[in-house]
């Protein structure tokens, strides 16, 4: 019995009562237990799709490079809007990044990090998860861009899963 009420993935079930409780309106009995039964019910349910747990090692950082993908998100928009607004011309170019990752849950992360910046976005992943090729809407180099996501990035992203 008690095996059945376990929570598969715990980070993840709190994230999702955690939101519940954000999105509902003001905490309530029926909100908590709502917030439960999800935290519980969603993890049971794609508990197929996680191959394995994720490996966080130094969990703590996380807040910091959250911290870190907030600022360049709020910086890039700037960044982005002037280019726009500039009669100077973009220079995009897709660049292929050499990935140092190997956890797929971390190759996720900077791929959608990247994605989620302004003027940045993860096109495609190869099948040996070694190169991730990225679109840039205005760079100088591809070793600009490179090495800007290992120091910002990758690097902070290997220190928490490996």
């Amino acid at each position: 019995m008690l095996d059945r009420l376990s929570f598969p993935q715990p980070w993840l079930s709190l994230v999702l009562f955690t939101t519940w409780q954000l999105l509902s309106d003001g905490v309530s009995g029926a909100s908590i237990v709502m917030g439960i039964v999800l935290a519980w019910l969603i993890p049971q349910l794609t508990q197929g799709f996680w191959p394995e747990r994720p490996a966080f090692v130094k969990s703590w950082r996380l807040p910091g490079y959250l911290a870190i993908v907030l600022m360049d998100i709020v910086v890039a928009s700037f960044s982005v809007a002037r280019l726009i607004l500039s009669p100077r011309q973009p220079r995009p170019i897709f660049v292929c990044y050499p990935l140092q990752l190997e956890h797929p849950l971390a190759i996720s992360i900077l791929a959608s990090t990247i994605s989620l910046t302004p003027g940045t976005v993860s096109a495609d992943i190869s099948d040996d998860n070694k190169t991730l090729l990225i679109h840039t809407l205005d760079a100088d180099s591809d070793q600009e861009i490179i090495d800007a996501i290992h120091k910002r990035y990758e690097k902070p992203l290997m220190e928490m899963f490996q």
